[in-house]
């Protein structure tokens, strides 16, 4: 199954502050989840990003936080997004079935919020590229636990040709500086 740009969001998780320097690949992890966010801001993707405990772990790191001009973004306290009072409302107001999912910790919250996602009935696309957690192991796990469930294993390249679906375009253009 292919990522369809009319019918997936992206959420971007938990890539905070406080949290981020503890995390395995966490320069990589924020420059593909920016990638993904300002693909989606060009295609008219819609896009959001959690900031979990914030009093605790800070805001979004600064780069996330200058891709988010057209995500909305929420705080929770839950460790998934899907537990979170009116999150699921959020994210089916968009009408779309396919989640886009990066973000940290994958073992912890981006994981809970993808077996709620799939349980809620969302179709789940985690972006290996863009998703870790403080040790390689804890992240390979729960890659593995989420592709046992029924969800996707992708890669930042994988969503944004997936949502270009063919080259020679302005989109193709445009979102071509992120690929190189």
């Amino acid at each position: 199954m292919l990522i369809s740009r009319k019918d997936s969001l992206l959420l971007v998780v938990d890539i905070q502050e406080k949290l981020a320097p503890a995390i395995f690949e966490a320069d990589e992890i924020t420059r593909n989840s920016v990638k993904l966010l300002e693909g989606a801001r060009h295609l008219g993707i819609p896009a959001f990003v959690s900031e979990h405990y914030v009093k605790g772990l800070g805001h979004s790191v600064a780069a996330i936080r200058d891709a988010t001009s057209a995500a909305t973004i929420f705080e929770k306290i839950h460790f998934s997004c899907a537990s979170e009072p009116g999150v699921l409302d959020m994210l089916r107001a968009t009408g779309c079935r396919q989640v886009i999912l990066t973000g940290a910790e994958t073992h912890v919250c981006v994981l809970q919020t993808a077996l709620g996602l799939l349980a809620a009935g969302f179709q789940v696309f985690m972006v290996a590229d863009a998703a870790s957690s403080r040790t390689p192991a804890n992240r390979q796990l729960a890659l593995e636990r989420l592709r046992d469930a029924g969800g996707h294993v992708v890669s930042t390249e994988m969503v944004l040709f997936e949502w270009l679906e063919k080259g020679g375009t302005d989109d193709f253009r445009a979102l071509l500086p992120l690929i190189k």
